[in-house]
């Protein structure tokens, strides 16, 4: 047997993106935002409903929650848009500082 391996490291998904480690919180909002499904695909065509942002025909963990009310599109039809939260480190440290 080899050595045992640390688990609670950071591991990579499928798709080559490293998974958060364990214990750190990433503050992320995620937003859906115009719908980008093109209707006239069949045709030879480009045509997009113009729905202008994702609204969940449900309530949130329902398969509802995947349909857009306005358009009934899946979510995944809508451009995302993640913001990262701004974190701020407003801690002063002003007793390590040279006093006058």
């Amino acid at each position: 047997m080899g050595p045992q391996q640390d688990r609670s490291a950071a591991k990579p998904y499928a798709n080559g993106t490293a998974a958060p480690a364990a214990g750190r919180k990433e503050n992320k909002v995620v937003r859906y935002k115009e719908c980008q499904r093109n209707h006239a695909a069949s045709i030879g065509g480009h045509a997009v409903d113009g729905c202008r942002e994702f609204m969940a025909s449900g309530a949130e963990g329902t398969a509802a929650a995947l349909l857009c009310a306005a358009c009934g599109c899946h979510r995944s039809f809508h451009r995302r848009e993640v913001e990262a939260a701004a974190e701020c480190d407003c801690s002063s440290d002003t007793s390590s500082g040279a006093r006058r």
